[in-house]
């Protein structure tokens, strides 16, 4: 007869966080690659008219009918 007490549980990752599932430490490193991805820079043009409103397409009159 053989046991089973004698077996080491499988190595864990460096990175592994304790009594988290396999999906929940792939939704964290997503997160993660998602946040370190380089940001586009803020302000500008468009944000200025999505804060005031404006429509878009306002500065080109001949878009419209």
């Amino acid at each position: 007869m053989s046991t089973d007490d004698d077996h080491t549980p499988a190595a864990e990752p460096a990175d592994a966080v304790a009594g988290e599932t396999p999906v929940q430490r792939a939704l964290r490193l997503k997160k993660a690659a998602l946040e370190a991805r380089p940001k586009p820079p803020r302000g500008g043009r468009f944000q200025r008219e999505q804060a005031a409103r404006i429509k878009s397409g306002a500065a080109r009159p001949w878009m419209s009918k």
